[in-house]
């Protein structure tokens, strides 16, 4: 059974207390740093006031990279797939040979 933490977790000046499994704070901390990075950025790149907004672009930010990678890990597993067909059908001449 996993130990749980109670931790307190800042995001854009508000902060968040959650209780989570202790193999889940590394990751969190550094989403929530990321996070407010990511915020500052914004920020600085447009004239946005509203948090609702930024928070509404860092979130369409992240979920892009992560439509991204799947995309991405698809394209590479057809790639693989095609070159392995390739490398059997080869092998199968090989052998029949």
């Amino acid at each position: 059974m996993s130990e749980k933490l109670k931790i307190k977790l800042s995001i854009a000046n508000r902060v968040y207390p959650l209780t989570i499994d202790a193999s889940q704070e590394e990751g969190l901390r550094k989403a929530a740093k990321n996070i407010d990075e990511m915020i500052k950025q914004f920020e600085q790149s447009y004239s946005v006031r509203d948090k609702q907004d930024v928070l509404a672009m860092c979130a369409l930010q992240f979920a892009s990279q992560v439509e991204q990678k799947s995309i991405d890990k698809e394209s590479v597993s057809e790639h693989v797939e095609e070159k392995l067909n390739a490398l059997n059908s080869l092998l199968q001449s090989h052998i029949v040979s």
